[in-house]
């Protein structure tokens, strides 16, 4: 008979192997049973009891696997493949923020990134700081979206977990405060069924520094996976999604297993289950796939 609970643990794989006595260690704080490998040297499952009052939490396990930079997750093994992915885009699907690239070519780089930070860091309502953002576009070349696109690059793992999902019947979106100009490119890259963002306003090759149609931000990310499930027929803790800043955190809190991934300090203190050290594939091995089952082309 399989235990309820499950500790996974996934090395950040540029850092080196997951080492043994990490395994070791980890499997004696949740008193486990033997490890299941999911990826040599990568990531394993360790069957184990519930957490029960006394035993170790999560907040000690990840603190005392920190120095090996190993993810941990502990879960239910009961439902953990999920039938929806909601993906934030920005410093999670893509590398980079897209919008704060833009003002560096545009020569408002610096304002920009501060008014990122402030709303990212939940200093600033998010509608606020991306009206503000987007004010100091204002009359810029809308020619130079272009040469951003040409530097985004895709987080490892990105298109593994659209893939992976997609071939095992899971329906995926990218639901994004950014603009649809880039995740319009973005899910055609990854394999997305559905994406939404932010319309920049573009008139006579310019952008006016104002948004074509109503602002997305964290409640409508929340409002898109609540659609997502009921559209699918399936209740929330069906859903995973992700995303690494404060307006990621109302879908993150809603879902099933929402992964604050690379996250923010005020997105790590609310979200527990959290990816800070693995590329995106953490979330695959979190549902309790094998590598080998990976779409990786």
């Amino acid at each position: 008979m399989s235990l309820p609970a499950v500790l996974t643990l996934i090395a950040d794989r540029e850092s080196g192997p997951l080492k043994p006595e990490a395994i070791d260690m980890a499997r004696a704080l949740v008193k486990g049973n033997a490890p299941i490998v999911l990826s040599p040297g990568e990531a394993v499952d360790i069957p184990c009891p519930p957490p029960r009052p006394g035993s170790a939490n999560i907040t000690t396990i990840r603190a005392t696997l920190a120095p090996y930079r190993v993810d941990a997750l502990l879960l239910k093994t009961r439902g953990r493949r999920r039938a929806i992915l909601v993906a934030d885009m920005d410093s999670t699907i893509v590398t980079g923020e897209t919008l704060d690239e833009l003002a560096d070519l545009l020569g408002c780089g610096e304002e920009v990134a501060a008014i990122t930070r402030a709303s990212m860091n939940g200093e600033l309502d998010f509608e606020t700081a991306l009206e503000q953002r987007v004010a100091l576009l204002a009359g810029k070349p809308a020619s130079v979206l272009e040469q951003v696109w040409e530097s985004v690059t895709l987080t490892e793992g990105a298109r593994e977990l659209v893939q992976t999902m997609r071939k095992h019947n899971g329906r995926t979106a990218l639901v994004s405060g950014g603009f649809t100009w880039f995740t319009q490119r973005v899910a055609e890259l990854c394999g997305f069924d559905e994406n939404y963002g932010n319309e920049l306003e573009i008139a006579d090759g310019r952008i006016t520094g104002h948004l074509a149609g109503p602002i997305l931000g964290p409640d409508a990310k929340r409002d898109h996976l609540e659609r997502l499930t009921a559209e699918r027929g399936v209740q929330l803790r069906a859903a995973l999604t992700t995303g690494d800043g404060a307006n990621d955190i109302p879908m993150l809190a809603s879902a099933g297993l929402g992964l604050a991934f690379h996250a923010k300090p005020n997105v790590r203190r609310i979200i527990s289950t959290q990816i800070n050290f693995a590329s995106l594939r953490a979330h695959l091995f979190a549902q309790g796939y094998h590598a080998r089952d990976f779409v990786t082309d």
